[in-house]
């Protein structure tokens, strides 16, 4: 078997809109579909970033009162989504202009490249690599 690529990540969001900001509008992901659907009660948005054999999708589930996540001790399942930048500064800076906080920039004690993390509106780590 081999695997060429990493399709999409799927996550679960309490508020369609919020999520919507935060990845749209904030950090620039392009809507593919936006759908409402009815059997299951919940909404589905479908986002890309990255073109061509780099477009990595987001699926982002928002249902109604979903279980919080699970943050210290950390449970099994997803840690967090990293995202390469070129310029961890600029990145950063970006961010906090539009009011993201991030974590101090330090190294990564295995690749030794910068990177950070920050939170989306659900508190899902969201890490910075450069």
């Amino acid at each position: 078997m081999k695997l060429s690529a990493i399709h999409h990540v799927a996550i679960i969001v309490s508020d369609i809109q919020a999520a919507k900001d935060f990845y749209v509008y904030k950090l620039g992901f392009e809507i593919i579909r936006e759908n409402y659907r009815t059997q299951r009660k919940d909404w589905k948005l479908d986002l890309k970033i990255g073109e061509g054999s780099d477009t990595i999708e987001l699926e982002i589930f928002a249902e109604s009162n979903p279980l919080k996540r699970v943050n210290r001790p950390e449970a099994c399942g997803l840690r967090h989504l990293a995202f390469h930048v070129d310029n961890i500064e600029t990145v950063v800076s970006e961010l906090e202009k539009q009011g993201i906080k991030c974590e101090p920039i330090r190294y990564d004690d295995y690749t030794n490249k910068k990177m950070t993390f920050f939170f989306d509106p659900d508190g899902l780590p969201l890490e910075l690599h450069e």
